[in-house]
């Protein structure tokens, strides 16, 4: 028995034309000789025939069954992961709502803290107590200071201020009024 090589392409040798090849089948050989191929020619167009049928080649599958079961895992896993991302980046918000609600706690109670501070030094103590309270030394006269012009103006026998005079849109809807009145008589 003879082994015959094979081409890359997996095929057998290639045949040329007038070669012959030996054939054993059981105790006989047989010759055959190969023949040549006529050389290609140029197609010719089927004048008054039938045009020829042409074959609709079988399309492939746009998903296959893998990439539908991948497809469907994915989606899958998706679903189940959006609620928790979305529970997260809640927590998320809300603590740094926290933190900066805390910074602004600290900075009010440092500033509180100041203000104590403050309360604690007697000098201030007494500044606020003349201050807000009109509180006097031993020995010193009190004098106080009331805004009043209509009493002021009484006592000087001239008279009290005029009142401010109408705004511009009041102004116009009493001619609008007057004008009203005048027309309805």
């Amino acid at each position: 028995m003879t082994t015959q090589r094979r081409a890359p392409s997996g095929q057998g040798p290639s045949r040329r034309p007038g070669s012959s090849r030996v054939r054993t089948t059981g105790s006989t050989r047989v010759q055959t000789r190969t023949r040549a191929r006529p050389a290609p020619t140029r197609r010719t167009v089927n004048v008054g025939t039938n045009p020829a049928k042409r074959t609709a080649a079988p399309r492939p599958r746009a998903l296959t069954g893998r990439a539908t079961v991948l497809i469907v895992v994915f989606v899958a896993l998706a679903l189940a992961y959006t609620y928790p991302l979305r529970v997260y980046l809640a927590q998320k918000s809300q603590i740094a709502q926290m933190e900066a609600d805390q910074a602004a706690q600290r900075q009010l109670i440092t500033k509180d803290q100041q203000e104590l501070a403050k309360w604690k030094d007697p000098e201030y103590l007494r500044a606020q107590a003349r201050q807000r309270l009109s509180y006097v030394l031993p020995g010193e006269i009190p004098l106080l200071v009331i805004n009043d012009p209509d009493g002021a103006a009484r006592e000087s026998g001239t008279q009290p201020a005029a009142a401010p005079a109408d705004r511009w849109y009041d102004t116009l809807w009493n001619s609008v009024e007057a004008a009203d009145m005048e027309s309805a008589n």
